[in-house]
């Protein structure tokens, strides 16, 4: 099956080039749709380098309009039967995806989600970690399922199920609308582990704990009002 990798990507300079090297480096038929959302740090420059590859699609914001913005525009082009969500700033394995599509290839699976906390893992932040951990076990209450990483950044989709959401989230609480969908749509979820190099704040990692509370009110609008 081919598959459309969506790259989002804001100011990742010192990343970006060698996440997609190691992208190109996967064994399958694909397509490398990256999405600058309007970068200041000098990454679009870098993008610009790869314009002549012909795996590689380049978008660009003229204005910074957040992750889920970025993530609409990349479904919006992407042409693969499989479509697999990728962050440009390495703490995910593109050596993982042959784990992560495997299930939906034998027709097992519709979403497959890579989930950080069952696989290998760099020890981190222990703010993020019960966060995530509060915001999974609220998730799993209001949909009555058993997720363990809900907001992973590594997620692999059937084509249909994605062109079948009408999403509206243009932020970070665009993995929490995926969820909610999915699972209010009764698609075959499986995660799968993988191997997670989380960032520190130092290194530059950009979630705070105040982006829970966004989170955390998309959950209730998803699960009730949408």
């Amino acid at each position: 099956m081919k598959l459309s990798v969506i790259v989002p990507v804001y100011n990742e300079r010192k990343t970006i080039l060698t996440a997609i090297s190691r992208i190109k480096k996967t064994p399958f038929e694909k397509e490398i749709i990256i999405v600058d959302d309007a970068s200041t740090d000098g990454t679009y420059e870098q993008l610009e380098t790869l314009s002549s590859d012909s795996e590689v699609v380049i978008l660009r914001h003229p204005r910074n309009r957040g992750k889920g913005a970025a993530l609409q525009t990349g479904f919006a082009k992407a042409t693969g039967e499989i479509i697999i969500t990728q962050d440009a700033d390495l703490e995910y394995w593109p050596e993982d995806y042959l784990t992560l599509i495997d299930l939906i290839d034998r027709d097992a699976a519709d979403v497959v989600y890579g989930s950080r906390f069952i696989g290998r893992h760099r020890v981190f932040l222990f703010t993020h970690r019960m966060g995530n951990f509060f915001l999974n076990m609220l998730a799993n209450i209001l949909f009555n399922t058993t997720l363990t990483d809900l907001e992973t950044g590594l997620k692999a989709f059937r084509r249909e199920v994605l062109t079948g959401f009408n999403l509206k989230s243009n932020d970070f609480s665009i993995e929490v609308e995926l969820t909610a969908k999915v699972c209010r749509g009764g698609y075959r979820l499986y995660e799968v582990p993988i191997l997670y190099t989380g960032r520190t704040y130092a290194e530059g990692k950009k979630l705070t704990w105040r982006d829970g509370f966004p989170a955390l009110w998309a959950l209730f609008r998803f699960r009730f009002c949408d």
